[in-house]
């Protein structure tokens, strides 16, 4: 009978080359080693560090209105509430910066008397997060606003919201359409604010209604000073009167040049940004903006096409001498709305529309009028021009 015998390969592996391997294997076990305690170090000074200044919007909606609204800067005059006789010598008035503020503010006590009318009742909720260091509000609903839109006899409002003085504390809640009596229901969690600091803090609650091709007219507006307010306990309920104002023109928002020429052969639009300037300084620092500006082409309430140009670092009088063309048929001219947004640039927060200037079928103003006019009447012809820009 054959035999069958089991051959076994041997390995003959030299002390050298055993110990390459097991140092390596030592390394990498040590690098897993290293990399995990480093992870669970940063992840437990997270959790004892205080948070950053910034917020959590909670949103029980059903659709956010894709429209980016900007921040405006005035300065009002607040005065805090005086609710009792005791706090007749309270701390008087406070000035601030304010965002979205048109007017000097008036007297929002409850119990005095108020040049505006009252249009409506805002309720909110407010309640602070004491192991997060955190102010929640709660924007609700309102009802019976007045019609701002005299073609659809509606509204589409939204609410801005402003911690003052703190201005970096900035929110809005998304656009209603079509509705007098809109429920918001959305909560705004706002992280490292210390409970000690909550009696110097007003709540401003700003009610407008969005309008895309002119200023959002403005329904009026809400003070909350958070003096003698107490959410320790549990969720405050407050109930504050809507006070309806008139909005002045605010400082000036700066000039910019554009250039407008229609090839009727090619059916193309040329649209030059040129230059701007006198631009005020947005960020709450004061130093100077990095503006850029944003082209949008309307036919009719649609947007069609969008570009802009680069950004330029610190400047309030910027040169573009950036073009863009477009292909839009001559029949098409009457309906055709172009958009100039100028922007100031912000890697750490949003960026802030400075000014807007329309030209077109929806210009609000004589001059943006008058120049569209003339570049449809002068084919081939570069039809350049200053334009004051508007409040967006």
């Amino acid at each position: 009978m054959a035999e069958i015998t089991n051959i076994r390969p041997s390995f003959d592996v030299s002390p050298v080359v055993a110990g390459l391997i097991g140092a390596s294997v030592l390394v990498v076990c040590v690098s897993v080693t290293v990399f995990v305690w480093t992870c669970c170090h940063q992840q437990a000074e997270k959790k004892h560090k205080n948070p950053p200044y910034k917020f959590i919007h909670m949103l029980k909606g059903i659709s956010i209105y894709p429209e980016t609204l900007s921040n405006k800067k005035k300065i009002i005059k607040v005065r805090r509430d005086k609710d009792g006789p005791g706090r007749e010598g309270g701390r008087g008035n406070l000035l601030v910066d304010a965002a979205e503020a048109g007017l000097l503010g008036q007297d929002k006590s409850p119990k005095g008397p108020s040049s505006g009318s009252c249009v409506d009742q805002l309720p909110i909720k407010v309640d602070y997060n004491f192991p997060k260091k955190a102010l929640v509000v709660t924007i609700q609903e309102a009802h019976g606003l007045p019609v701002m839109d005299d073609q659809t006899q509606g509204s589409d409002p939204y609410i801005k919201m402003t911690i003052l003085p703190d201005k970096r504390h900035r929110v809005k809640t998304r656009v209603l359409r079509k509705t007098l009596d809109p429920v918001f229901d959305e909560t705004f969690t706002f992280y490292g604010i210390p409970y000690s600091q909550l009696q110097d803090l007003v709540l401003h609650f700003l009610v407008l209604s969005f309008d895309r091709f002119s200023r959002d007219d403005v329904i009026g507006e809400v003070m909350v000073p958070l003096a003698g307010v107490d959410p320790s306990t549990g969720k405050v309920q407050l109930t504050r009167d809507i006070i309806k104002r008139n909005i002045q023109k605010c400082i000036s928002r700066g000039e910019l040049q554009v250039s407008l020429s229609y090839q009727p052969v090619a059916q193309r639009m040329t649209v030059v940004v040129l230059k701007a300037r006198h631009l005020p300084k947005m960020d709450i620092t004061g130093l100077s903006g990095n503006p850029y500006v944003k082209v949008n082409v309307y036919y009719g309430r649609k947007r069609i096409a969008k570009k802009k140009t680069h950004v330029k670092k610190c400047t309030l009088n910027p040169v573009f001498n950036e073009s863009f063309i477009y292909d839009i048929p001559t029949d098409l001219l009457p309906d055709i709305s172009i958009e100039f947004l100028v922007i100031d640039f912000d890697r750490t927060t949003k960026n802030e529309v400075v000014g807007r200037l329309i030209l077109g079928a929806h210009s609000v103003t004589a001059s943006g009028a008058e120049h569209w006019r003339e570049v449809c009447e002068s084919p081939r012809k570069p039809v350049a021009k200053w334009h004051s820009l508007s409040e967006y």
